[in-house]
């Protein structure tokens, strides 16, 4: 494991904003971290980094323990909050800057602006630059180490959606490459689309931790129906209610059922052999926004606001999602 936790908890005053959380992180692709706002997931990422102390509990990264993180920073990266650059400089000279300080070669420098895309912007100055290319420029930071684990707080935050598709194909590429890739984000469908392994914290507690896949096992199916001709949906409704299905009604001419895709057939034939012509079945299945909706809540968004100020006001570096 690329990285695991033990009991790990981190408290300000009160507020334990990660709460005897304990996790392991396989090594390898893209690696979600989500939660409501205030859940404590950039403190989780701080202390993973070693920029604030655990309360109680350990954690280890790449195999060393974040009580001595410079055993291991030098494969680590990461992108907290928006990047900070010269907007003066240009992007080679704001990118050698950091390369002179962490003791990285100079020629590292064109090899992550080719990683990210930015080859022949290398010479604009970072004013210029727009919001995702400023978030590509900090990624292309993170990478000069050539780091094993590379940790992004919200990398797309904020970005129009032609550059989350620009991150997110990135990411992809990242992950792909044998880096694991941790991403702490709110948007669900980024993390759907690009994550092989999902930890889900609320509040700083430990919700889930594994394979998205298995945690999509837990999404619910449904299939929405519609009958040739709207006089029949009254029986077709009945006809479906006695053979055991759960019936709702979504509009005017559709009926959804509650039930899985492999049903489909079975539905259609239960139709045929009434005599009910269908026009349309389709199935749906629940996004992984609305497991994590059903999973963390979606009515606390006034306790999360206490969370985040609360944290703020602790740790002075900004709000903890």
């Amino acid at each position: 494991m690329i990285v695991s936790t033990n009991g790990l908890t981190r408290k300000f005053g009160s507020l334990r904003a990660v709460d005897d959380l304990s996790l392991e992180l396989p090594e390898g692709g893209v690696i979600g971290l989500v939660g409501p706002n205030g859940s404590g997931k950039s403190t989780l990422i701080r202390m993973l980094l070693g920029l604030i102390a655990p309360t109680s509990g350990s954690a280890h990264v790449l195999g060393s323990s974040i009580d001595t993180p410079r055993l291991y920073a030098g494969k680590v990266g990461a992108l907290i909050e928006s990047p900070a650059f010269v907007p003066a400089l240009s992007a080679r000279a704001n990118l050698g800057s950091i390369a002179a300080l962490r003791g990285i070669p100079k020629a590292r420098v064109d090899e992550v602006l080719d990683i990210v895309g930015l080859t022949g912007r290398g010479s604009e100055p970072v004013r210029r630059f727009s919001l995702g290319m400023k978030q590509r420029l900090g990624i292309a930071a993170a990478l000069l180490p050539d780091p094993t684990l590379l940790i992004l707080d919200e990398p797309t935050n904020g970005l129009d959606p032609a550059g989350i598709v620009e991150i997110r194909s990135l990411l992809q590429r990242l992950g792909a490459e044998g880096r694991t890739v941790v991403v702490s984000s709110h948007l669900m469908t980024e993390i759907e689309s690009i994550c092989s392994h999902v930890v889900v914290i609320r509040f700083g507690i430990l919700m889930f931790s594994g394979p998205i896949a298995e945690l999509m096992d837990r999404a619910d199916t449904h299939i929405d129906i519609e009958p040739e001709h709207h006089t029949d949906l009254a029986r077709l409704r009945e006809v479906l209610t006695r053979s055991g299905w759960t019936v709702h009604t979504k509009t005017y001419d559709v009926i959804s059922i509650s039930a899985d895709a492999s049903d489909s057939a079975s539905v259609n034939r239960t139709a045929a052999e009434a005599g009910i012509t269908l026009q349309t079945i389709t199935v749906h299945r629940d996004s992984l926004e609305a497991v994590f909706l059903a999973m963390t809540g979606s009515d606390d968004g006034e306790l999360a606001a206490d969370r985040k100020a609360a944290l703020r006001g602790h740790n002075g570096i900004g709000a903890q999602r």
